[in-house]
């Protein structure tokens, strides 16, 4: 089972850690979360990832960062290979959508799923008209 690594700009990764654990109060254990500061770099951010997660013990990993050319995702993609996956534009329904699949699912279909909850998770009600 992959773990789950949410890097993001502080304050956030710590506030889904604790809208997840709300929904899901046992995923502890499978969610990790990492704070980036002002002033930190992408290598400041890979360096405290990797440590996060080699203290983890865990091989497999699904990483979501909070927007794609940002500090966070440019650290989170100097992780990513055979056994770490980095989505960005983490959001609410994205991670709730993970931790339900998490326990279930190799890490690609995971990653999948999490996609899924991000497109899904978005809505305009009433709906928005068509393009011109």
């Amino acid at each position: 089972m992959p773990n789950l690594l949410v890097i993001a700009h502080a304050p956030l990764a710590s506030a889904l850690r604790q809208v997840a654990e709300h929904t899901f109060p046992d995923c502890a254990p499978t969610l990790t979360v990492l704070d980036v500061h002002p002033g930190m770099c992408a290598d400041d951010v890979e360096t405290a990832a990797r440590a996060l997660m080699e203290k983890a013990g865990q091989p497999e990993w699904l990483v979501l960062t909070d927007v794609f050319g940002a500090t966070p995702c440019n650290g989170a993609l100097r992780l990513a290979g055979e056994q770490v996956q980095v989505l960005s534009g983490v959001s609410v329904p994205m991670l709730w959508r993970t931790l339900c699949y998490a326990g279930r699912n190799p890490l690609t279909e995971l990653a999948r799923r999490a996609v899924q909850g991000a497109v899904s998770g978005v809505t305009a009600t009433p709906p928005l008209p068509p393009d011109e």
